[in-house]
């Protein structure tokens, strides 16, 4: 599966948007404070994953895990619905994201998954979403980048 996303906050995001509820009513900007991110990446909530700028960027959703993954992040999953798409599609001020301007909804069976991706050329990157009995937590110093 491929989509085209663009981003003005060079951030694409995939989570489940039951296990980011308790963020519903926040600032849109909530996770551009560093510690939000971390502490929602390290508690398997979301995998944010830095892009190093704006721009459009097509996403290639592939089958199973990357031989050579840039990044790597544990996330979980209790509705059976992913979101992949643009950083600022995050739950936030009363809104929930949507599948539009290229931000895709997976429907995947509950549990933990292992969130890769790989920036293939300067505007495509390659993300896995596989099933995995690892815990769902992480332990990063710092956000997840690409470049």
């Amino acid at each position: 599966m491929r989509t085209t996303v663009t981003t003005d906050t060079a951030t694409i995001v995939v989570f489940d948007p039951a296990c980011l509820k308790h963020r519903l009513d926040d600032d849109a900007d909530w996770w551009s404070i560093p510690e939000n991110e971390l502490a929602e990446v390290n508690a398997g909530n979301a995998a944010f994953v830095n892009l190093g700028s704006d721009g459009t960027y097509e996403l290639e959703i592939v089958p199973g895990q990357l031989t050579d993954p840039t990044a790597s992040v544990h996330v979980k999953n209790v509705s059976g619905r992913f979101f992949l798409g643009a950083g600022e599609y995050v739950s936030s001020e009363g809104l929930e994201p949507e599948a539009k301007y290229g931000n895709v909804f997976l429907d995947v069976a509950p549990g933990t998954y292992l969130v890769q991706a790989r920036m293939s050329s300067p505007n495509h990157i390659a993300v896995s979403i596989s099933p995995t009995t690892d815990s769902s937590t992480n332990g990063f110093q710092d956000l997840v980048r690409l470049r």
